[in-house]
């Protein structure tokens, strides 16, 4: 690493010339024209910058480059220097100190501007406190309107009425043979503006034309990740990077791809492609579409392939563990990535089937996104192994012990590694229960306290109610079927409304929202919910024309007793229903409950 202070000129050279661009994960970025103006005034004060970054490329850059804002670069030009830190104060003072073009920005609400920039030479001559009010933007037409643009109060659309005013264009401070042509035509007005230019040359023209940039450069040597690090701290203000940013700019920097095939490597084009493919099969992946990202992401992605190719290394005798950490990411080559994305896109949608025979076909309805990617890298390194009828039920062990042992709420980057060994393990016969079996707990008294979709467990004792077999109390005539589920607009619902639990039972009603008083059920069962559960029943008994016990037997498939909801006994049903549900989670983990007082002591 090494600090130099090359000439503020120089740097503006290079930024035209396309040796000093910006690595493609920087994203495109507007000061605002108070900020520009700002900006301005600092140099031509001479006051410090701040210091920049670069990277030295020595010609072979890993990440593909792109010229800074308004510079117009052939594409086959290499950079020698990627600029890490900096971009917005270099991009701005490009634009108006070198380029002959407006200056594109932003106003304080972020609206569009073209501005030129100019210097208030009577001003800037006078006390440096002015020199922020001596700095001025005029629109793309150079002239300054009121009044709804109906008064003119300052036109600056030729170079006579520039020099009458007495406003420096800016763009014109690095070019020696027009500034001089202005300069001219400035004294041409008046003998008195002889001293005036010399003053403003002395003051401001000579601030500018030697000011020092300090810069920091990173060697060509400096390691990917560490790039990437250094770039993320200098840059803690904004929007922390991904890896699948990086990636981006990595693979497009891919020469050997070039080569091959002619075009670089649109790694966000493929997996567009990939997830749109999967949502459109299985929508409990969520969307994809421009600008929007939701459910699967292109890190869960990328983490299920580490987990992939680093278990094939292992395989080999190149690494001792699996892994998915965030180098392993950044170090995961473009030939790799392209040879297994296939394998994992295909891993994945057997993922959406697996959670499809679990009822979970909606994103809102996923206990855990992140329990996807483990499960993705076993059926990616097990393939049809994992469709035995040993393997489905190890594998269904497995998720709901992640799911209502809530295992995957906390730091995942360890248990990754560790699932898909002990899991592929365990389905072969070559190993005992994975630690998520072994360890997972379901205390009883949880049920109380489940009660929102932001736990995991109450997404899943949702889809276990409707695997089991509930039974629609209005589309009464089969079980829902995840098919069903969005057709039917079935989501959870108070099988005890709250307020009628309120006035009758007041010392339930911190219990009213538990997933204890929630069952799956139709929109349409809904909207006749209302009031005592006695008279509901009687109501949607009369839709369905059933016969009263027939009718009774499908609310039992919700496990419910039929009695405590004809009775109105909210606090009988709330027993009943809770041992009944702590048998569905008892028996979906292959393990016993575990009560309080006893947990109190395990933990202890």
């Amino acid at each position: 690493m090494s600090l130099d202070s090359p000439k503020l000129r120089d740097l503006l050279k290079q930024v035209e010339s396309g040796a000093l661009q910006l690595p493609d994960f920087q994203r495109e970025w507007k000061w605002n024209d108070e900020h520009i103006r700002a900006l301005i005034a600092t140099v031509t004060l001479n006051y410090p910058l701040g210091v920049v970054m670069s990277l030295q490329t020595g010609g072979n850059t890993p990440f593909r480059p792109r010229p800074l804002s308004g510079a117009q670069v052939s594409e086959d030009r290499v950079p020698d220097l990627l600029l890490l830190d900096g971009q917005q104060r270099m991009t701005s003072l490009y634009q108006a100190l070198r380029r002959d073009q407006p200056v594109d920005t932003v106003d304080t609400r972020n609206k569009d501007l073209k501005r030129w920039y100019y210097i208030d030479i009577a001003k800037a001559i006078g006390s440096p406190s002015d020199r922020d009010d001596a700095i001025v933007s005029v629109p793309e037409d150079r002239t300054l309107r009121t009044d709804f643009a109906r008064r003119v109060v300052l036109d600056l659309s030729t170079t006579q009425l520039e020099c009458a005013a007495g406003y420096f264009p800016l763009n014109l401070v690095f070019d020696t043979q027009r500034m001089n042509a202005w300069h001219r035509e400035f004294v041409k007005l008046d003998e008195a503006n002889w001293d005036v230019w010399s003053r403003f040359e002395e003051h401001v023209l000579n601030h500018v034309q030697s000011f020092d940039v300090p810069m920091i450069n990173l060697p060509a040597s400096t390691e990917m990740d560490a790039v990437c690090a250094v770039f993320e701290r200098v840059n803690a203000g904004g929007v922390p990077l991904n890896v699948f940013e990086l990636l981006t700019a990595t693979y497009a920097g891919d020469r050997t791809h070039v080569a091959e095939f002619g075009e670089y490597y649109r790694l966000p084009d493929a997996w567009l492609q990939i997830k749109s493919d999967l949502t459109a099969a299985h929508p409990v992946f969520g969307r994809m579409e421009a600008g929007v990202e939701d459910g699967l992401s292109s890190s869960d992605f990328l983490q299920a392939i580490a987990l992939v190719r680093t278990w094939e290394h292992k395989q080999d005798g190149l690494r001792n563990s699996l892994s998915c950490k965030r180098r392993d990411l950044l170090e995961l080559p473009l030939v790799d990535f392209r040879r297994l994305a296939p394998r994992l896109a295909e891993a994945f949608a057997w993922v959406g089937a697996f959670l499809e025979r679990q009822c979970i076909v909606n994103a809102a309805d996923l206990p855990y996104r992140t329990q996807l990617v483990p499960l993705a890298a076993v059926r990616a390194v097990m393939g049809d192994e994992t469709d035995t009828a040993d393997g489905e039920e190890r594998i269904a062990q497995w998720y709901w012990n992640g799911v209502l042992g809530e295992m995957y709420g906390g730091s995942i980057e360890s248990r990754f590694p560790r699932d898909v060994e002990q899991l592929v393990a365990w389905i072969r016969g070559q190993g005992g229960e994975p630690d998520t079996v072994a360890e997972a707990v379901f205390v009883s008294d949880r049920l109380d306290t489940l009660s929102t979709r932001n736990s995991a467990a109450y997404k899943g004792i949702y889809a276990l109610l409707v695997k089991q077999g509930a039974v629609d109390w209005y589309y009464t005539e089969a079980p829902l079927s995840p098919g069903q589920l969005a057709a039917h607009g079935v989501d959870v619902r108070l099988i005890f409304p709250k307020s009628w639990v309120a006035k009758s039972h007041p010392g339930y009603a911190s219990r009213v929202n538990s997933i204890v008083n929630k069952t799956p059920l139709s929109y349409r069962a809904s909207r006749s919910m209302t009031g005592p559960p006695g008279a509901y029943l009687k109501s949607l008994m009369l839709e369905s024309g059933m016969r009263p016990e027939w009718f009774d037997d499908v609310v039992a498939t919700h496990l419910i007793d039929p009695a405590t909801l004809h009775e109105g006994d909210f606090e009988r049903f709330y027993t009943d229903r809770s041992k009944q549900l702590l048998d569905l989670v008892r028996s979906a983990m292959r393990k016993h409950t575990v009560h309080r007082g006893f947990a109190e002591k395990l933990g202890g």
